[in-house]
């Protein structure tokens, strides 16, 4: 490969380059070899219009679809019957890949928050921040306590200055996806949902909750009646509700989906924001955990069997 003679992009007699076999076959170590070395992973001379992305997305392997990703794939590319990488994943049962496609941000489109812009002294997002920021963006798990764990885990989140920073460039980029030519509703609608928990840790750092573990304990608490987190379900339908542009067609399909029902009843708010920014279904195919939501709980409560994990 480091040979001049040797290149990277061939094609077999289907069109095929050797990082779409790779992708497909699920080796990520010769993928990531082959991109190391200049592989085209927008490549598409294949013979039906397939992608790398599109083979990575259809061998079920959500690393390497993230490395596809992280290498510049483009998710908007259609092959010959007209699906994306997305559409392919979705039609053979491979949701993991489709939530990891849909949840794709660029880190390079937050870095450009960490550079001063014009008369700035200083960028509005200091560097330290943007790994971990980074971070919760690319969470396919929008559950609120999740996103608190994922501040709580980060020692230099867990500060007052620094979550005012990462809501304000929230606040920005959820602006910035509505304003852009090709607007994304769903990307702006995570952004915001994102920040207005960030302004919740916020929040509750000013009451002297300095662990955030009275949040925590807030967003699980289930009423007495039937134990059903109520805290929770206002919260993230008050997040909802907060969203600055009215006019936009995902706020109100998710309005009228969660509007009629009564807190308690199915679906959720957790669910149905889930269902349209990720595309995911939750709780179906899987053990999610009761506490967090993620996917592939390992605890089961002795005495219910409900899935949970220590905190």
């Amino acid at each position: 490969l480091a040979s001049k003679e040797v290149r990277v992009n061939c094609l077999d007699e289907y069109g095929m380059t050797p990082l779409m076999h790779a992708a497909y076959k699920g080796k990520a170590d010769m993928c990531r070899l082959l991109l190391q070395h200049g592989a085209d992973v927008n490549c598409n001379q294949h013979e039906y219009g397939y992608t790398a992305l599109m083979f990575a997305s259809l061998s079920g392997k959500t690393d390497i679809t993230s490395m596809m990703l992280d290498a510049g794939a483009e998710t908007d590319l259609v092959n010959s019957v007209g699906r994306t990488a997305a559409q392919m994943a979705a039609f053979v049962g491979q949701h993991d890949c489709v939530t990891v496609i849909n949840n794709f941000f660029s880190r390079a489109r937050l870095e450009y928050y960490t550079r001063p812009q014009g008369l700035e002294r200083e960028p509005k997002l200091p560097q330290r921040l943007a790994g971990p920021l980074h971070k919760i963006i690319m969470t396919s798990n929008l559950n609120p306590v999740k996103i608190v764990m994922l501040v709580k885990e980060n020692p230099v989140l867990v500060d007052v200055e620094a979550l005012e920073k990462c809501y304000q460039v929230m606040d920005l980029l959820c602006e910035q996806c509505v304003k852009q030519q090709d607007m994304n509703e769903v990307l702006a609608m995570k952004m915001h949902y994102i920040s207005c928990v960030l302004q919740k840790c916020l929040a509750f750092l000013q009451k002297q909750d300095d662990k955030l573990d009275a949040l925590v304990k807030s967003l699980l608490r289930g009423r007495d009646s039937d134990g059903f987190p109520q805290y929770q379900e206002k919260f993230i339908r008050d997040c909802i509700r907060k969203f600055p542009y009215c006019e936009a067609t995902l706020l109100q399909q998710l309005v009228r989906s969660i509007a009629p029902v009564e807190i308690g009843n199915n679906p959720t708010a957790f669910s149905v924001l889930t269902q349209a920014l990720t595309g995911q279904m939750t709780f179906v195919d899987a053990d999610y955990c009761a506490t967090c939501g993620e996917k592939g709980a390992d605890k089961r409560c002795s005495l219910c069997k409900a899935v949970s994990r220590r905190l």
